[in-house]
């Protein structure tokens, strides 16, 4: 089957929408760094089973650990939207549903994530 795109439209590499190769790429790059971060998460969490409250928040107030924490969350949750977001795009046919659901995503996404930042933060600066 022949190619049906323009030069032009061969050599910028965007396709109708003019932005599926960015959301490609950041669909890739929050996968590989979630790699390293979900490893110091899971490396975390075993330090610390069995530990007290004091111990694991004297963990969490150093200040790499917890903005390690933080990232790992907030990458997640981007790298969930944007898989959701696909998801929802490929198997959502109706036009309304599809603009809805995807609000809704990024609406759960921002809460989940603001408020895993607050606990994060309230725990790490003693509150």
């Amino acid at each position: 089957m022949a190619n049906m795109r323009t030069p032009l439209g061969k050599v910028r590499g965007l396709g109708s929408a003019r932005e599926g190769t960015g959301h490609f790429w950041r669909v890739r790059l929050t996968s590989v760094a979630l790699i390293p971060l979900t490893l110091f998460f899971i490396g975390f969490a075993i330090s610390l089973n069995g530990a007290g409250y004091a111990e694991v928040r004297a963990a969490i107030s150093q200040p790499l650990v917890a903005l390690l924490l933080a990232l790992f969350v907030l990458v997640s949750l981007d790298h969930m939207r944007l898989g959701m977001q696909e998801i929802i795009e490929d198997y959502i046919h109706s036009e309304g549903q599809k603009v809805v659901l995807v609000m809704l995503s990024i609406f759960f996404c921002v809460v989940v994530g603001a408020i895993a930042v607050f606990a994060l933060a309230k725990l790490a600066f003693g509150g």
